[in-house]
């Protein structure tokens, strides 16, 4: 079984358009503030695909744009101006940063209460201390809303995250364990992987290697969440997972595809946070 982000994407939309009705009746406009440097196209993409989500469900959207060579004071000034304005809930910092900028002062600034994917030192603690404080970051926080939406079980189950990163791996390994998850993280050094995979009851590949693993580390009755997104290797055109996703799915008992997967929900969670966020304003 195929599980589609884009169905958990869908359900998602119709209860944001209902919380954005709720939140309009008390005054409240969700407002997602957007601070882009340069015309990369991957961030142009992005930004219209943020952008189509929030006017879909009544969201505004204000955009910040800088030059690329844009000098780091002129990117704080616009951080801070983000920050101090009440009419903006949340705030989509792209990144990497061009090389003039300093990545960490510019994550530093950024209120966490207003960083809508996870970015901030302030974001991460409160994923690992459990308080609420920030967002997770939208990609991994997807994992566990495509995970509920197809009742998957998490308590008490045994769950293996391929990857360490702290976009993906680390964060999703966090909230795994808030639902009370057993969890196993494995990475370039782990030693017998395959085996580890194997003994799992779900299992969420965030490697970042297009099809790196296939049916040798699958069994029945399992659950995968294929984070991947990678250009598909020897010349081939579109994307891929890191699952070698037409062996394994005849095996497992679900696995997310690539695209269509995790990266439908992502750009729908980003948008819910924005709207958490503006709840929050209206408490």
């Amino acid at each position: 079984m195929l599980l589609s982000g884009k169905d958990v994407a869908a359900a998602m939309q119709e209860q944001m358009k209902k919380d954005v009705e709720a939140l309009k009746a008390k005054g409240v406009n969700p407002t997602l503030g957007i601070i882009r440097m340069g015309e990369k196209p991957g961030d142009l993409s992005y930004e219209k695909g943020a952008t189509k989500n929030c006017n879909e469900v009544g969201v505004a959207v204000k955009n910040y744009v800088l030059p690329e060579d844009a000098p780091q004071s002129e990117l704080l000034k616009v951080i801070k101006q983000a920050n101090e304005d009440k009419s903006v809930h949340g705030v989509l910092l792209f990144r990497p940063l061009p090389k003039q900028c300093d990545d960490n002062e510019a994550r530093s600034l950024l209120l966490p209460a207003k960083d809508m994917d996870g970015i901030t030192d302030g974001s991460m603690a409160g994923i690992y201390s459990d308080t609420g404080a920030g967002f997770p970051p939208c990609t991994a926080e997807s994992v566990i809303k495509i995970l509920d939406h197809y009742k998957v079980e998490i308590a008490g189950k045994d769950v293996v995250v391929l990857g360490r990163s702290t976009v993906i791996g680390k964060p999703v390994s966090m909230l795994l364990l808030k639902k009370n998850g057993t969890v196993t993280v494995c990475h370039s050094k782990t030693k017998d992987m395959a085996k580890k995979v194997q003994a799992a009851d779900v299992v969420v590949v965030a490697m970042g290697r297009a099809w790196s693993v296939g049916k040798e580390c699958f069994k029945a009755g399992q659950y995968v969440i294929d984070v991947g997104v990678n250009a598909k290797p020897n010349g081939e055109k579109g994307t891929c997972g890191d699952v070698r996703t037409e062996e394994v799915e005849p095996i497992v008992a679900g696995i997310s595809p690539v695209p269509g997967g995790v990266g439908s929900v992502t750009s729908a969670n980003l948008v819910t946070h924005v709207i958490d966020a503006a709840k929050k304003t209206a408490k």
